[in-house]
């Protein structure tokens, strides 16, 4: 089932100590904070959302998930398709956050690691997995995008369709968190490698980019900074798209 039959913009609910935080090129110390989860699900569910991307931060850079809380208030809080990242190493870790109703779990430096954790998890649930492919100068990056792996992004994005992965989560880090545009030719090449649906993320500073990543071929787009700053608003952008 196709989790994007529409072009969708899905808006980022990061959480980092408990919090709703923005960061600039993933880089721990440059957050700047935007209150509690819940009250901002909420708030992006109220404007039309109908999927939320929750990125449990301090898993990312520590390894293991931190913030159950919050991510157990927020589905509890909520009645739309929930997509959570950060922390998740094991297909244990997977299968107890689908059993607790998360919709699609983001896979990202364990799906590098352990390329095979994407078939085991996607035999039980499919469809479930999202695998999140961050790209810096042209290379997938992990650990909080610390790391250089010596994997092209379109190529990768491939082997995990073999695998089983329901979807493609691609972050360009080269522009992420700094409002300052999106580039479309590293997302066209991904979304050209695969048939499974590419999310892109990162730089969208105007309904613009929303549209030139949508143009670009991607199925749907996280959008972060922008709405937290107040540069559109999710309506604007839900508009613009269905132009």
């Amino acid at each position: 089932m196709d989790p994007f039959p529409t072009f969708s913009v899905i808006p980022a609910v990061d959480v980092q100590d408990g919090e709703v935080v923005q960061l600039v090129q993933g880089e721990r110390g440059t957050e700047k904070r935007y209150g509690d989860p819940v009250e901002s699900a909420k708030r992006w569910v109220d404007q039309g959302a109908s999927t939320l991307h929750m990125v449990d931060l301090d898993g990312a850079f520590e390894g293991e998930r931190a913030n159950a809380d919050a991510v157990g208030r927020v589905l509890g809080a909520v009645g739309v398709d929930v997509q959570l990242g950060g922390g998740i190493r094991t297909v244990d870790d997977a299968t107890d956050l689908l059993k607790r109703g998360v919709d699609r779990v983001i896979l990202g430096t364990a799906a590098v690691e352990n390329p095979d954790i994407v078939a085991e998890i996607s035999e039980t649930y499919p469809d479930s997995v999202m695998v999140s492919l961050d790209a810096k100068d042209g290379e997938v990056v992990v650990s909080g995008w610390t790391e250089g792996t010596g994997l092209d992004p379109a190529e990768a994005a491939e082997r995990y369709e073999e695998l089983g992965a329901g979807a493609i989560l691609f972050t360009d880090v080269d522009v992420e968190g700094q409002l300052d545009g999106v580039q479309t030719d590293p997302v066209r090449r991904v979304v050209e490698a695969v048939d499974i649906p590419v999310v892109a993320s990162g730089g969208v500073a105007t309904i613009d980019d929303v549209r030139a990543l949508r143009e670009a071929g991607a199925a749907a787009v996280v959008v972060g900074s922008a709405l937290y700053e107040g540069r559109f608003t999710l309506g604007e952008a839900m508009d613009a798209v269905e132009e």
